[in-house]
């Protein structure tokens, strides 16, 4: 079946992007970040490929996410990263998930709700969650190792500025979490101590300790924003959909809302069916190009909900059912996140996960389809 949009990922390819991962952290364990659905690529089925790929943890951001996974049947541990309400966290815990604290108090509830095992997070300059006092971080690191019922299992920070390359501050917050959680390791050494997404572990072996927490590598996408392949990334994803119409465009005639394309002179317009309804966002309207017809086509005039249309020139041979592809490649050219990213003015992490659930995902191994979810 011809579908107007479809997202394929090839779980092959993360696969691929775990082993590179873990290739460069070779002593520390590996956690596989699949919030947000994985990033846009599917979660269950990501989540999957990854354990089978040896990651040994995944990471998730919300406790219903937590929840999935255990619905899903997926074993092995998780570490719900995120802020839980009273809530949340008892459906975190329902889930036998890790949770992150970082105040004596979230330590004391989660030992009333039946105990757990907890991850002090020690703000080393992120600014977001977790406590910027050390004295703070040391003494709820204490109550979860002492209070009954909860386990003190981790020791963590995140970095603010890890995929800046150059960057003098994630030197310094490295710098705050080492001090702070060195004299620590003797006294809880079950507890493991991690630090490093993506951007820090290719960027510093000293970031690594004992475990790592890579999520948008995984996908292929490149933490620095420039092309994966410089750090032996191959993208997941692609998008893809098909040329609906083709039809004559004289010169002063427009497509789409607005008439923000108007013709100097006469050409074809390709509509293709996808939209920001999909997830392909109205801020690439005239500010994009797709793949079809064997060469890059402009996409002119404005997104729309439901549709683009590209000028294809006046001497354009396009079909109706052509194939088109929006991220990835076709005859020979390619199309990164990376691209699109830079055209909205954002980060490639986003234009994935923006990827409405309207776009079927199709996982496969390298060209094999595989039921995963």
């Amino acid at each position: 079946m011809t579908l107007r949009v479809r997202a394929s990922v090839n779980l092959a390819a993360v696969s691929r992007n775990l082993g590179r991962m873990a290739s460069v952290a070779p002593d520390a364990v590996l956690c596989a970040v699949v919030k947000a659905d994985a990033y846009g690529h599917g979660m269950v089925p990501v989540a999957r490929a990854a354990r089978r790929s040896g990651a040994a943890w995944l990471a998730v951001a919300t406790a219903g996410e937590a929840a999935a996974l255990r619905d899903a049947g997926i074993d092995g541990p998780v570490l719900v990263l995120g802020v839980l309400s009273d809530d949340e966290l008892r459906t975190a815990l329902g889930a036998e998930a890790d949770v992150v604290a970082w105040r004596e108090d979230q330590v004391a509830r989660i030992a009333e709700l039946g105990g757990g095992r907890i991850h002090v997070k020690f703000d080393s300059g992120m600014g977001r969650l977790g406590t910027r006092d050390p004295g703070q971080a040391t003494r709820v690191a204490e109550a979860a190792a002492s209070h009954p019922g909860t386990v003190l299992a981790g020791m963590m920070t995140h970095f603010a500025t890890a995929d800046e390359s150059g960057d003098a501050f994630f030197g310094e917050q490295l710098h705050r979490f080492s001090e702070w959680v060195t004299p620590l390791r003797n006294r809880f050494p079950q507890a493991l101590v991690h630090a490093a997404n993506s951007a820090a572990t290719l960027r510093d072996p000293a970031a690594h300790f004992d475990l790592i927490r890579p999520g948008v590598a995984l996908y292929g996408l490149d933490p620095f924003g420039a092309d994966p392949a410089d750090h032996g990334l191959e993208p997941a994803l692609s998008l893809h959909s098909y040329v609906g119409e083709v039809k004559d465009c004289g010169p002063g005639e427009s497509a789409g809302y607005g008439r923000r394309f108007v013709a100097a002179g006469a050409t074809r317009i390709a509509t293709v069916p996808v939209g920001y309804g999909d997830g392909w966002r109205r801020g690439l309207t005239n500010n994009a190009e797709l793949l079809a017809g064997g060469r890059r086509l402009p996409l002119v005039g404005t997104v729309s909900m439901d549709n683009v249309t590209l000028d294809a020139g006046a001497g354009a041979t396009l079909r109706r059912g052509d194939p088109v592809v929006l991220i990835g490649e076709l005859d020979g050219e390619r199309i990164l996140a990376e691209e699109i990213a830079r055209r909205l003015g954002t980060i490639n992490y986003e234009v994935t996960c923006c990827l409405s659930g309207r776009v079927p995902r199709e996982h496969h191994w390298d060209g094999t389809l595989d039921d995963v979810r």
